[in-house]
Order: structure tokens, then sequence, then C-alpha cells
């Protein structure tokens, strides 16, 4: 059974000149452990189609399923990355962490030791009682997606969360989300399943099993391509051959163009 299911899903609100149809009908289906990018230009509806997915806005049309219910309002089991970390200023990283459980009522002492482990493993051991601003960007981004995995929610929804990083901490940041989703250690079905949204091709091809590519607004696909690119990934992949051919055919999908010459295209 997938996960995730869109049944034409449409997305019209209302804005001060009259309607704009954001979103038209989305078909998609989603493995458990599967990881899925969303490409497409900026306005096509991607982190619309992201909250809707998680229940915090309601398609005007169709149906969205997860893990068999349908979605009516927003959904406790899962996890969500931002483009800015968005940690609380005041508290400290472990406390940033933590703050999942106390949303949700629990009480945080026993969640404890797992943030602990969250963190070591993101490669933030020894940062739990520092401030966010004692950290760069990119260990923020680490701690934020850390917190998102706090209560161990089965779906992973990112929305472009190394859009705002220079290149090589988004690189890293690519490296340690693998790892973290467990790549190398965890088979497809002991996996969270990930939809993540990016305008970067490359990211998408390197981090995905499949990319999915929206059209301009109203957003509707306009390709699946599967990523039938060995794992782990690693950086020396992305001179391969196959690496720059998922590149091309995505940018074809994305834009009906070939690539021609300097200056062509």
């Amino acid at each position: 059974m997938n996960l995730i299911d869109l049944d034409r899903v449409g997305m019209t609100y209302e804005a001060a000149s009259g309607p704009v149809e954001a979103l038209a009908g989305i078909s998609l289906s989603v493995a458990p452990g599967e990881f899925v990018s969303l490409v497409g230009p900026s306005g096509c509806g991607k982190s619309t189609l992201l909250r809707i997915v998680a229940g915090l806005r309601p398609a005007t049309a169709g149906t969205v399923t997860v893990g068999g219910t349908t979605v009516r309002a927003p959904i406790p089991d899962i996890g969500m990355v931002f483009q800015a970390p968005i940690l609380l200023k005041w508290r400290s990283i472990l406390q940033n962490v933590l703050l999942p459980a106390e949303l949700a009522g629990k009480d945080p002492g026993p969640l404890r030791r797992r943030a602990e482990d969250l963190l070591s493993m993101a490669g933030l051991a020894g940062f739990g009682d520092k401030l966010p601003r004692e950290l760069s960007g990119g260990m923020q981004q680490r701690a934020a997606l850390c917190r998102a995995l706090l209560l161990d929610p089965p779906l992973l929804l990112m929305d472009e969360p190394f859009g705002a990083l220079d290149a090589m901490t988004r690189d890293d940041m690519a490296l340690e989300l693998l790892r973290i989703w467990g790549e190398r250690d965890l088979g497809r079905e002991a996996r969270k399943t990930v939809l993540f949204v990016t305008h970067s091709i490359p990211e998408a091809v390197f981090l995905s099993d499949r990319v999915v590519v929206m059209s301009p607004r109203p957003g509707r696909i306009a390709a699946d391509l599967a990523i039938d690119l060995p794992r782990p990934r690693t950086m020396e992949m992305r001179a391969s051959e196959a690496f720059g051919r998922f590149n091309l055919e995505i940018f074809r999908a994305l834009t009906g163009r070939t690539v021609g010459a300097a200056g062509t295209a």
C-alpha cells in the first residue's frame, strides 16, 4: 500500500483580482520508504502541494490520502523541514529539538536521550546547550532536521530546506540527509518516506528515487522520472554520464527545450 495517494488534487484560491488556480489534476502516489522530489518553476504550487499533503491547507478538488486515511485536517505523524531552520532563538539547540514533544503534550524528559542521539547522528554532539546564533546556517538546519525526526514520523516533508545555504554547505547537507535517512544502513522498508521540494535539478537527481516535474501554474505533473542510480550516492557520481543524462531529461521536461551550443537552447 502507498503511504501517500493524491487523486486529481486541485487548489484554487481567492485573490483580490479574482480566483487563481494554483494546482490542477495532480495524481501522485508515493510508496513507503521512497524519496521523491518535486521540481518546477517558481509559483507552480510545489510548496502548496506539500502543505496539502500535511493537511495544513485543504485542497479545493480531489482527495489526499496518507497512511490509508483521507486528509481533512493537519496530520500528526509527519516531520516538516522548511527553507529557514525556524529555531527559537531563546532556547538551546536541545530544547529546540525537544519542542515537538511539548507541542504534542508529551513529557519531553523521556525523549531527551533520543534528541541527544539525533544531534550526535547529525554531527552536533556537544552543541545541545548552544543557542541557535552560536551555530552556522548548516548546523542550524541539521538541528531543524533532528527536530523533525524527534517523534519518529513515518513521513518527512521538506520544503527547499537547503535553498538558503551556500553551494558547499548545500552539498554537505545533501550527504548528511541521505546518511540520516539511512541510505547506507537501512532497507527501503525501514526508511522514512520523504517528499522533498527543490529548485535544483542536480540536487533532486542526487537525492531521489523519483523526480516529479511540475508545469507552470496551474501546477500539473509534466513528468515522473525514476532515478535508477545506485545507492549509496556519492559526489563522484555527479560526474557520471548517467547523472548528466537525468539532469538533461528533467531540464527538457521543465522547459520543453533541448540544449544546444552556447547561446542556443
